[in-house]
């Protein structure tokens, strides 16, 4: 498959570089996946659309305040973002101007913290080794990281809404955004109407939102991302799959996470924490995944790909023209589908 083949033109008023004001007041687009057809709805209606007896996935995991501003020893300004921790105190980062800013270059940042480039990695990363850094430090002195298009400063709200509702387990470099449509009361009409939750931890980093660079999708290589099942959520899909109910994940983290943990040799999903590179694209068999809820995809992405792997690319395409002849907002804080 061509990387052409997941691009396409989208008007740029259809971003959703805002939150609605009101979370959970989004429109929802149903896709069913065998015959093509879809519909559109309210994400209200979610508890009406989902089949009977499914069970819902949910990422847990929390985004950290990963942007931070140094200060070079020539006085420039220079934006990091905190991906993943290798060791204490070193971590990988995407930093601004990559090629400029050398090995050993050294870095101030607020509350007398510094900072030095230690090595090259791949896609212009770099490995920081800091003074001292932990997750106290980032809530006070970092920002949440928006995605690069909204071409703004985080305010006080993002803090909120770019966050679910669930969130728990603080590591994400980017919110695992399907799930900032859900309210508590959601959660609690979901519940009534009889659905299963379980939750997972998908720390979102560069497998998720880096974007693919070959001509060929197959050719690209996903960066890894950790992630956990404990033993409980690990029981209830295997006790789902084993009664053939619809398994639902809620977001592309989630369903990566399920497809990562499921082992042929035993046909269950295993509990534990690994780190996870799976890249899916047209032409994958799910394993676990019957659906997805998700949002709409940036053109030439790897979450492009995923749902085009669950709903078929035709199926895609068509859906994604309607979406935006309807005018769907698109993106991270945008409206919603549902794929069945």
């Amino acid at each position: 498959m061509l990387l052409t083949d997941l691009e396409f033109d989208l008007p740029e008023h259809l971003i959703a570089y805002e939150p609605p004001q009101e979370r959970g007041n989004d429109r929802l687009l149903c896709l069913r996946k065998d015959s093509g057809q879809f519909s559109d709805h309210r994400f209200s209606e979610l508890p009406d659309l989902l089949p009977p007896d499914a069970l819902l996935i949910f990422n847990n995991s929390k985004v950290h305040k990963a942007r931070l501003m140094g200060v070079s020893e020539a006085g420039t300004k220079v934006e990091f973002l905190l991906i993943r921790e290798i060791q204490k105190n070193e971590w990988l980062c995407m930093v601004e101007k990559s090629k400029r800013q050398k090995i050993g270059r050294r870095y101030q940042f607020p509350g007398a913290c510094s900072a030095e480039i230690l090595r090259n990695e791949t896609d212009g990363l770099k490995i920081v080794r800091f003074s001292d850094m932990s997750m106290d430090y980032l809530e006070t002195y970092g920002q949440i990281p928006l995605p690069p298009y909204i071409k703004r400063e985080a305010v006080a709200e993002d803090n909120i809404r770019y966050q679910t509702i669930y969130a728990r387990v603080m590591g994400s470099s980017a919110a695992p955004t399907a799930g900032l449509h859900f309210t508590q009361q959601m959660m609690q009409n979901l519940q009534d109407k009889g659905f299963e939750s379980a939750f997972v931890t998908l720390h979102v980093g560069l497998g998720t939102f880096a974007p693919i660079r070959t001509d060929r999708i197959e050719d690209h290589v996903m960066h890894s991302e950790y992630y956990h099942i404990d033993e409980e959520t690990a029981r209830q899909i295997n006790a789902a799959r084993a009664q053939g109910r619809p398994i639902i994940p809620i977001g592309t983290t989630s369903c990566r996470t399920i497809e990562s943990a499921f082992e042929a040799k035993t046909n269950t999903v295993q509990p534990g924490s690994k780190d996870t590179c799976i890249f899916i694209y047209p032409g994958y068999h799910f394993h676990v995944a019957g659906g997805l809820f998700t949002n709409f995809h940036t053109p030439g992405s790897t979450l492009l790909a995923m749902v085009s792997a669950m709903a078929g690319h035709q199926n895609i395409c068509t859906a994604y023209q309607h979406a935006i002849q309807q005018q769907y907002r698109f993106f991270s804080y945008g409206d919603s589908m549902l794929i069945l």
